[in-house]
């Protein structure tokens, strides 16, 4: 199969059934990045969405060029999954919520978390432990049901434990690490030899870090507010580029919003009011150039959203789901920019990925606590 690889031909292919949603201009864009220079493979996911430029739920296999415009500014945005000491038995939501206070720099000491990363301990120090906005959330949640109970024991799970899903990346030093080369080259790609591309691996590299240990003060502020603690069971990346070897030949796998699935169990969330899927990959996976969907991924854009909802949810109505959790968002355009309707429906994504023989279902998630934000604005 890696062979393949190394004809004229850029293998370009969308891993999704008809009962998927998947919009014409995504589509558009994978094709449109399948021409760049040196791309061997474009791979649409389940979730693939219109990004701005290039596709969202979308991963790219290159040969010599490194494209940052790709991965984007939120270099590193990944998901971490928390086993707490919480028990499923002694669930306290009213009073859980109104602990949670997220927002804002932590007040413990940030060079001393920042440096046991091996980072500078001055290096946006006053954003590490923040969860930002968009589509990033920290979320309490219970084992709903377990469909292979000796590969969810492997990881440590127990059931009887509540879990916190993290998902958040690089904040504002992504953003810089992109400015720079966009300043400097726009949106063009950068021979991977060169002295640029190695300037910007090295930067993209320190985002990555300060995404896993932005993720891990997270976690420990959500649980510290609880009085509890946690232990981490997974924290994966799926906002990178990395060099891959196949056949011998290096090979450049630039992902955005797209979970990698050659490093172990992963949990795939859906929107705040659905279940979220823990998942074991299977097989080779080049077919799917090493990605897996990374979540529902947006069915409207955010503009739309609040003039489709509006007229039939109250902001109110939109901070508790049909599955009895709670959401924590008190910015009111973002509470409608991020409801339930507005992605895709995460139980096809998943399909989608079983029946191409991708993944197995281990166990789905239940959320408890869906925090975003206490700000207003």
């Amino acid at each position: 199969m890696g062979n393949l690889l190394n004809t004229t031909e850029v293998i370009t292919r969308v891993i999704a059934s008809e009962n998927n949603w998947i919009e014409g201009n995504s589509i558009q864009q994978l094709e449109a990045t399948a021409k760049l220079k040196g791309i061997k493979m474009a791979v649409g996911l389940p979730d693939l969405h219109a990004g701005k430029g290039y596709p969202v739920g979308a991963a790219f296999l290159s040969k010599g060029w490194i494209y940052p415009a790709l991965v984007g500014n939120d270099i590193g945005c990944g998901m971490g999954l928390w086993q707490t000491e919480l028990k499923t038995s002694k669930i306290k939501r009213d009073k859980w919520s109104s602990a949670l206070q997220l927002d804002g720099p932590w007040d413990g000491d940030t060079g001393r978390w920042l440096e046991s990363y091996g980072l500078p301990s001055i290096l946006f120090d006053r954003s590490i432990g923040t969860i930002g906005g968009g589509n990033h959330f920290a979320e309490l949640q219970q084992v709903e049901e377990i469909y292979d109970l000796d590969a969810v024991n492997a990881l440590g799970i127990d059931e009887k434990r509540l879990h916190l899903l993290v998902h958040s990346g690089s904040r504002g030093l992504g953003e810089v690490a992109l400015r720079k080369h966009v300043d400097a080259f726009g949106h063009c790609g950068l021979e991977d030899e060169s002295s640029d591309a190695n300037l910007y691996i090295g930067r993209h590299d320190q985002a990555v870090k300060w995404a896993r240990a932005n993720r891990s003060l997270i976690a420990h502020r959500f649980l510290s507010s609880l009085r509890s603690d946690g232990s981490k069971v997974l924290d994966l990346d799926h906002n990178t580029v990395t060099p891959r070897e196949i056949d011998g030949e290096r090979y450049w796998l630039h992902r955005k919003g797209a979970s990698p699935s050659d490093s172990g169990a992963l949990v795939i969330p859906g929107s705040r009011g659905t279940f979220s899927y823990l998942v074991q990959p299977l097989g080779e996976q080049l077919n799917n150039a090493y990605s897996l969907a990374h979540g529902a991924g947006r069915k409207w854009v955010r503009s739309d959203v609040k003039g489709r909802l509006s007229h039939k949810y109250k902001v109110d109505d939109l901070r508790k789901t049909n599955l009895g959790s709670v959401v924590i968002c008190e910015n009111k355009a973002l509470i409608y920019e991020e409801a339930p309707q507005a992605y895709k429906n995460i139980d096809i994504v998943i399909q989608d990925m079983v029946d191409a023989e991708l993944i197995k279902v281990l166990a789905t998630l239940r959320p408890v606590i869906t925090y975003k934000t206490r700000r207003k604005k």
